[in-house]
């Protein structure tokens, strides 16, 4: 049995969904000048923005304009919470100014009265891809330790304006991804440097960010719970060689636990001497670590993969992350091998290994769903993807005796993958008319699913059926 406040509900991030990517006083983010991809042809950051490229992310689905419209279609599915972020660069153009831009403010005070008038609490990533441009042209990005400064104002900026308004935050999204995609997380590497390092600085950057934004937060409003945010994945060894076995276990500390011993534990573990890389940490920054602690773990699971000593095997795709193919699992048209069991695993090992509140703020199948003669979307696959992962979940919680705090499908609404810039790669409950190529009304439609988690959170996640 869940517990009675349940956070039910989706998962967005404003690069993703809102559009109106040069509208009152925004500027460029990272994101802005990404170009649409697909699965077989990566998407290429511009570093300008260039009359012959399409940019998805510049209308995207148009969220900012039409959120009164979809926040009604999350009430009506019955959403306890939403998750959003807010775009750093409609707050601060540049990311160095001392003054907000107070119509980029005013937007996400529409955003959460209306989410409030309607039941639904907001929960709230500061940084999810959002970097503003001028601080990776200028700065280099999170490799310079200025970055620090120019992110702790803008978290008490919105610490500040949304006390009592906003509850939930997370500090960043999923942290790891600087190490496997630094670009994307705002890090700029030369072709010819040390890339590993630098990324380590960049992400070691972020965790003193983190933990000075969590004390900010608790000063400021001690009802504020701030979590960390973690991409998730398992992987299992290939084969009972104690090799694969000690290769899965590396791969699990490495890839996920150790980006949440920082944040929990407030330093670094003393395994971190094995991974070879310099980088500049200084007693302070020891002392701001140990003083900034997560108050729950936020993660995104998506599917799992498998580990060999030797990389001998089919590979396959994952969420930002590579591994090998698993004979025993079904596979998204990504590639994305889904694996309800992983989710159980990962629970037991973060609640047992923290003893801290968790909460599942992404999860989702992402399918190139079809519209049929009569406009419905028919997506019994995703249904038969969250039942098995909910199923899993509410198991785990009352054999484990879990604190979770709640669950956040990823992408409610169809919006642009952040992976690919696709528009068919299609997560929502609610299907939105736009292709790859930008075509299309962007009219919302209910899919089958939609009704589907209607009555999965009417009954606190008791009927699955």
């Amino acid at each position: 049995m869940l517990k009675e406040n349940f956070l039910w509900g989706g998962a967005l991030a404003a690069n993703q969904c809102e559009g109106a990517y040069n509208e009152d006083g925004k500027g460029l983010s990272i994101m802005d000048i990404i170009t649409a991809g697909d699965k077989d042809h990566p998407r290429q950051m511009t570093m300008d923005i260039k009359e012959d490229c399409y940019y998805p992310n510049h209308e995207a689905i148009d969220f900012y304009h039409r959120y009164e419209e979809d926040t009604d279609l999350f009430a009506q599915m019955g959403f306890k919470c939403l998750r959003v972020s807010i775009a750093w660069s409609r707050i601060f153009p540049h990311g160095d100014e001392e003054e907000p831009n107070q119509k980029g403010l005013a937007f996400y005070d529409r955003l959460f009265e209306t989410l409030h008038q309607k039941g639904i609490e907001p929960v709230v990533t500061i940084s999810h891809y959002e970097m503003p441009l001028e601080l990776v042209k200028k700065y280099g990005g999170w490799r310079n330790r200025k970055l620090i400064d120019f992110y702790v104002h803008y978290a008490k900026t919105l610490f500040e304006r949304y006390q009592g308004v906003v509850k939930y935050w997370m500090t960043f999204n999923e942290i790891n991804s600087t190490i496997h995609i630094p670009a994307i997380a705002g890090v700029i590497i030369k072709a010819d440097e040390d890339e590993k390092s630098i990324a380590y600085q960049a992400l070691h950057h972020q965790f003193v960010a983190s933990a000075k934004a969590v004390r900010l937060a608790h000063s400021i409003d001690s009802q504020n719970q701030v979590g960390c945010m973690v991409m998730t994945t398992v992987g299992y060894p290939q084969t009972p060689h104690p090799l694969d076995v000690a290769a899965a276990q590396n791969y699990l500390r490495d890839g996920t636990l150790f980006f949440c011993d920082v944040h929990v534990r407030g330093h670094y573990p003393a395994y971190f001497k094995s991974y070879g890389v310099k980088i500049n940490v200084t007693k302070e920054d020891q002392e701001i670590l140990s003083q900034g602690c997560v108050d729950y773990i936020g993660f995104s699971y998506y599917s799992s993969q498998v580990v060999s000593r030797n990389n001998n095997g089919e590979e396959t795709q994952g969420n930002i992350v590579k591994g090998l193919k698993n004979p025993y699992l079904k596979a998204s048209e990504w590639g994305w091998q889904i694996d309800p069991q992983g989710l159980s695993f990962l629970m037991k090992e973060l609640y047992e290994r923290y003893e801290k509140p968790l909460f599942i703020v992404e999860n989702g199948l992402g399918y190139d769903d079809q519209l049929t003669e009569d406009g419905c979307i028919h997506d019994d696959y995703r249904i038969d993807y969250l039942r098995q992962h909910l199923d899993m979940m509410k198991k785990t919680v009352e054999a484990e005796h879990i604190d979770l705090m709640g669950y956040t499908a990823w992408g409610p609404i169809d919006i642009v993958s952040a992976g690919t810039g696709e528009m068919k790669k299609r997560y929502g409950f609610i299907y939105v008319d736009k292709d790859n190529q930008g075509n299309g009304t962007l009219k919302r439609i209910k899919k089958d699913s939609y009704y589907w988690y209607q009555k999965v959170i009417a009954t606190n996640g008791e009927d699955l059926s």
